[in-house]
Parts: C-alpha cells; structure tokens; sequence
C-alpha cells in the first residue's frame, strides 16, 4: 500500500514536473533507484553532511583542529557529492566548471583544501575558521549563480552595482 502524505512523490507523480534534475544521468541510475529514492538519497547526504559540519564545530570548541577539519570537510564533500543522486556527478562536474561559477568553484574547492592545511600543517584554528567562512561565501556565491538574477540582487543590496 502506497503511504499518503505530502511527502509521497511516487503518487505526486503529475505535480512535480520532470526536470534534467530528476531524469538527467544520475549518479546511481544504473541502480534503477525511483525518483523518491534518488531525493531521498540527496536529503540523506545533505543531512549528514550538515551532521558531520556541525559535529566537527562542536570537536573545534574543544581543541581538536585536526579531527574538526576532517569531520567538516567531509561534512562538505558529503553534502555536495548529494546531488549525484539528482543530476549525476558528470553533470555537476560539467556545471561546476561552467564560466558563471568557475571562479567560485575554483575558491570553494580550495578553501576546502586549505582548511585541511590550516589544520594539519599550520595547526592555526583562527587561521581554518577563516577558511571556513571563505568556504561558505564561495559556496553561497556559487549556488546564487543557480537563481536567476540573484547574485545581481545580492550586489545591488551590498553596493556593488
């Protein structure tokens, strides 16, 4: 018996329009995993990557820069690796790397890394918040350039006309 609920994307079916985000290459479409499977899958790996982020916050407080860059940054990578199950990693991959966020991504990608040095080689915690925080303003900059004319608003609402 089919579960009703609002939550119910099988019988939605007709509601939600089929976009390249639910039939594109997905990562896992040669599992044959159902629509609601495949969300299920990116909600999972977005809520334990949020887990593993926050997890590692917590271990940062306590002094433990090394287990917090792990734990925050595969917290990230997991969260981000989600959408395989949407669009496919070829897909992300492809429009990671498009001109509109390229740079963002590069910055992304990098601050990612650079937490891992700021803990593991330089041992500075002031040093990893502070690519953490550039992490997040390039991941947040990076998935504005999804909106239509969101970044445009969020520079008119800075001053950066």
């Amino acid at each position: 018996m089919a579960s009703k609920g609002w939550f119910n994307l099988e019988s939605a079916g007709s509601t939600i329009p089929e976009t390249q985000y639910f039939e594109g290459d997905s990562a896992f479409k040669f599992l044959g995993l159902s629509r609601t499977t495949r969300l299920y899958g990116f909600v999972a790996c977005l809520a334990i990557g949020f887990l593993f982020s926050v997890l590692g916050s917590i271990v940062l407080f306590l002094g433990q820069i090394t287990i917090f860059a792990v734990l925050y940054g595969f917290g990230t990578l997991i969260s981000l690796a989600g959408t395989g199950f949407l669009i496919g990693f070829f897909s992300q991959l492809k429009l990671m790397f498009k001109p509109v966020r390229v740079v963002a991504t590069i910055v992304f990608l990098a601050s990612i890394g650079l937490v891992f040095v700021g803990a593991f080689v330089l041992g500075n915690e002031i040093l990893c918040l502070v690519f953490v925080i550039i992490e997040f303003l390039a991941y947040t900059w990076y998935s504005l350039s999804y909106i239509p004319w969101a970044r445009a608003a969020v520079k008119k609402t800075v001053g950066f006309s």
